[in-house]
């Protein structure tokens, strides 16, 4: 089975150097460029990768520029895809073990494994991220950005929606899987990302993009979509909307004591999620603690990523890329 290579990217610098030195050489090679000023088009042309750059004034969504990559592949050149996000080093036996998980089962749509972050100690942002993506081994919801398709499959399902600027990876295994095909994790390492995440304010635009791509995954899919975004979208509600509103009246309604009873359900929650991440993962107490605490924090970034999806669709206004690894803070 032949495959082919679809790298996506914006300025990843050197991030990107890794991701094309990582795709093999004797395969098609494609790098989507969303107006980098960084030189990685030269960088990719320099290294023979056929080089498609979207054009000044596009409304960039990494959705659109894997649909672009898809376009740039000749009809009869590959079987499967491996799409890569630009900031992700593949791991070298990943697509012969992925290749065969695909031809061994028909009815696979995707697989994808397991994206380890390069330098989880840099930051708990990073090590965030390194939890993030450790997911179970089997079959699956839905992929990440880095993940090997059955091209037939990707055409099926007509590609990327190019309209979300953010969770377009679970979009397409939605409509993949009420096509009747099937996404699966495998037990092999895949890609090694930079999230070069070490400031609060990435975090923080990071943690809304995902409440931005929950609420508009629950309201395009409704009661038919994964029942993992409608809990999210409850969970951000309850506790960065409804809870502070509790407080607030019980404050000014019994008095400052019954406020702080309900605040206190905060700590207890960041107690809960750190026992249970001790236990499951085995993670140190620091660590575990640590990434709690931001868990339940980002409930409020989570909230303001889904306000601003709810305003733009109500007032007709479309949004833009939510980009972290150039935020302050």
């Amino acid at each position: 089975m032949s495959v082919a290579f679809i790298a996506i990217g914006r300025n990843e610098g050197e991030r990107l150097k890794a991701c094309l030195r990582s795709l093999p050489a004797d395969a098609p090679r494609i790098y989507v460029d969303s107006g980098s000023t960084d030189g990685s088009v030269a960088f990719a042309e320099g290294q023979g990768v056929r080089v498609v750059t979207l054009p000044p004034g596009t409304r960039f969504t990494a959705a659109l520029a894997r649909n672009a990559g898809l376009a740039a592949i000749p009809v009869s050149a590959a079987d499967f895809v491996q799409v890569v996000d630009g900031d992700c080093e593949l791991d070298a036996d990943w697509v012969a073990r992925a290749a065969a998980a695909l031809t061994a089962e028909p009815d696979l749509a995707v697989v994808f494994g397991r994206r380890r972050e390069r330098f989880p100690e840099a930051s708990i942002y990073n090590r965030m991220c390194d939890d993030e993506w450790n997911v179970p081994v089997g079959v699956a919801m839905s992929c990440g950005g880095d993940a090997l398709f059955r091209r037939a499959a990707l055409e099926a399902a007509g590609g990327y929606n190019p309209d979300l600027i953010a969770g377009e990876e679970p979009d397409l295994c939605q409509r993949l899987r009420t096509l009747g095909w099937r996404v699966r994790r495998i037990d092999a390492e895949m890609t090694r990302h930079d999230a070069a995440m070490t400031r609060i304010g990435q975090w923080w635009r990071r943690t809304e993009r995902s409440g931005h791509a929950f609420a508009e995954l629950a309201w395009r899919h409704g009661a038919a979509g994964d029942p993992h975004w409608r809990r999210e979208v409850r969970s951000m509600m309850a506790w960065a909307v409804a809870l502070p509103l509790v407080a607030l009246v019980a404050g000014f309604a019994i008095g400052w004591w019954a406020a702080l009873a309900v605040v206190a359900l905060y700590p207890v929650q960041v107690a809960r999620i750190a026992r249970r991440k001790q236990r499951a993962a085995g993670l140190p107490a620091s660590i575990a603690w640590a990434l709690a605490f931001y868990l339940v924090l980002g409930k409020f970034a989570q909230v303001k990523g889904a306000a601003r999806f709810h305003w733009r669709r109500l007032t007709g206004r479309r949004g833009g890329l939510i980009e972290y690894k150039g935020a302050g803070l």
